[in-house]
């Protein structure tokens, strides 16, 4: 039997023996590899605290001590030990469990996680709420280096120190967020190493060395070189760490359990906030995530011996972006793409190849990447911010207040907008279309397809006027369906086809579908209008209107939440104007959508083509 067979519980795994828990390493990580190179999933992040996992769970009493993951995609390790080996199989999987920390799952999962820097806030604020309702446990938040920068991170750390109440925050440093790891922090360090305190340190040692007999002085000389890395994550961190009113302990082997177990045992009695400082490496122990820690982040399906994955079928909105993103940055030395943290999944790989001074990643920073965007564009450039739907909500203060009020022409590349899938409701993108339409001098666009999306790309760069967001999906569209295309042209939309019996307005990514299920309901005798919206602000607004009054039944279909969304405003239109005209809003529930393929999503939300088929049916029928 194998180690991992034995244990299902954080109890059992206290009976073992530190070499014991080493072994289960080995194991855990091979169960991870095994099971996300069918499932995918965050593999080099898991691969990564393995060890650290397991000294938490060996010295702390879950769920009694509560462990808070940010981000929480390293949690797989964790849902293991907690009761839920039998069912890794389904990570990710429909009715299966998530990829991230689900409350509704375990006791073990004490906050729901999936955007970055919240842990320390969360953990800091129960910690004072057990104090005051006289409860005992520690409260432990582990973050890595890439969340630690976030805004919301440091503010936590600061009102931490200033509590002094008793807190344990683990930092998880592995020199990566999702791609490596960018910002000012590093640049402070360095100003500190170059400094008088740590060079007079270093210089002093060097000169006591030369005083030992010649023979020992050199191997001494020697040894000291290598540690001078190790002189600096000593020295450095815990000045600034120490400075925010935190006890620092560090840098500790995040890969040695028995050190990181005696760690954690030693800073128990300590009072206050402590802050542990873990250095791991990203995808220890696959090789191919050790060597593409940024590849292996989040992914598909792969070779669970060579990593290889399978070929990239056709074009993605993401790759369609990235290319028209070279071409125009070629032609127009005034472009310039930001990224938070993403610069491979939002297609910019090759932009920051061919043009690296004019490529920008802030790191897990959003509200930075809006704002800098905004003094990039008071300067004359034409900035591209590429965030995800899910992230870019992380950023609405800047977006309202700092780009938006003084109409400067930033434009927002929304990728991820709609249902993404198997990272479930943190990471869909199903607000955007509301939170973005509600703002003035805002153009909110949505392609129907990829070469709608170029061309909204081009557009957007041209449009001197103010702000633009283009708001498209993962992955690619459905086939294209054959029909003439009119040239993209701001605030107006494109009919596409055209029948006597309703009028179906589709915005973004549902085109595909809404046009195969007009087709289709033609063969029975019911013929559609089908108009591709393009814009969900402003309005076609003489568009809308028109073809309202002339079928006096209209409806609106949308991968967005329908409360303040483009149906909304469809129907708010036409209800002033056209009080006696029927206009239904077809979208997503008012719910947090769960995890699943995309396309069994779309399924469970009635946004196939068979699913509009029926509603189209229902709703445009003779007796509808």
């Amino acid at each position: 039997m194998s180690i991992l067979d034995r244990v299902d519980s954080p109890s059992e795994l206290k009976r073992l023996t530190l070499a014991q828990l080493e072994r289960l390493a080995v194991e855990i990580r091979g169960e991870i590899v095994e099971t996300t190179s069918r499932t995918g999933g965050h593999v080099a992040p898991n691969l990564g605290v393995v060890e650290l996992t397991l000294a938490l769970h060996y010295v702390y009493q879950s769920p009694r001590d509560k462990l808070f993951w940010d981000v929480g995609h390293q949690c797989y390790s964790h849902k293991i030990l907690t009761g839920r080996k039998s069912l890794f199989y389904t990570l990710r999987q429909f009715k299966g469990i998530s990829g991230f920390p689900k409350k509704s799952e375990s006791e073990h999962d004490v906050f729901d996680s999936g955007h970055s820097g919240d842990s320390i806030s969360a953990a800091l604020g129960h910690a004072v709420g057990a104090r005051l309702a006289g409860r005992e446990g520690r409260s432990i938040a582990i973050i890595g280096d890439g969340s630690v920068v976030t805004g919301m991170a440091f503010e936590a750390l600061n009102h931490a120190g200033e509590l002094k109440q008793k807190l344990v925050v683990v930092l998880n440093d592995n020199e990566m967020s999702i791609a490596r790891s960018t910002g000012a922090m590093s640049a402070y360090l360095n100003r500190i190493i170059t400094g008088g305190m740590y060079n007079r340190m270093r210089a002093d040692v060097w000169n006591l060395l030369g005083m030992l007999p010649r023979d020992m002085s050199g191997r001494a000389r020697v040894a000291a070189r290598k540690i001078e890395e190790g002189m600096k994550n000593l020295v450095v961190p815990s000045l600034l760490f120490e400075e925010l009113g935190f006890r620092y302990v560090g840098p500790v082997d995040g890969h040695n359990i028995p050190e990181l177990v005696h760690t954690f045992r030693r800073i128990e009695p300590f009072p206050g906030p402590v802050l542990v400082h873990v250095v791991t490496r990203k995808g220890k122990g696959f090789q191919p995530a050790l060597e593409r820690p940024e590849d292996f982040h989040g992914v598909g399906p792969f070779d669970g011996l060579t990593g290889a994955r399978p070929p990239a079928e056709g074009d993605t909105y993401m790759s369609s972006f990235g290319r028209k993103m070279v071409e125009l940055a070629s032609g127009d030395d005034r472009v310039v793409a930001i990224t938070a943290g993403m610069c491979l999944g939002t297609g910019l790989s090759e932009f920051r190849e061919k043009f690296p001074n004019r490529f920008f990643d802030v790191g897990i920073c959003e509200q930075h990447a809006v704002t800098f965007g905004a003094g990039l564009a008071l300067a004359g450039m034409r900035p591209v911010v590429a965030i995800y739907s899910t992230f870019l909500q992380r950023a609405i203060d800047q977006i309202i207040e700092d780009v938006c009020l003084q109409g400067l022409p930033v434009v927002f590349a929304v990728d991820r907008a709609g249902l993404v899938g198997e990272d479930g409701p943190t990471h869909h993108g199903t607000f955007d279309l509301s939170y973005l339409s509600m703002i003035p001098r805002l153009v909110v666009a949505a392609p129907g397809d990829e070469p709608e999306l170029c061309e909204m790309l081009e557009l957007a760069l041209g449009h001197q006027a103010g702000p633009v967001a283009i708001r498209y999906p993962r992955g690619g569209s459905a086939p294209a369906v054959s029909r003439r295309r009119e040239p993209v042209a701001l605030g107006k939309a494109e009919v596409v086809r055209e029948g006597p019996d309703g009028c179906v307005f589709a915005l973004g990514a549902v085109l595909p579908a809404c046009i195969a299920a007009a087709q289709t309901l033609a063969s029975t005798g019911l013929e559609l209008t089908v108009v591709n919206a393009r814009f969900a602000k402003p309005l076609d607004r003489g568009l809308v209107l028109r073809l309202a009054e002339r079928h006096r039944r209209v409806v609106t279909v949308e991968e967005g939440v329908l409360s303040g969304g483009f149906g909304a405003a469809v129907s708010s239109l036409v209800g002033e104007r056209l009080p006696g005209v029927e206009v239904r809003n077809l979208g997503l529930p008012d719910a947090f959508v769960e995890h699943a393929p995309r396309r069994k999503l779309m399924e469970l939300v009635s946004l196939t083509p068979e699913a509009l088929l029926n509603r189209f049916q229902d709703l445009f029928g003779t007796d509808g």
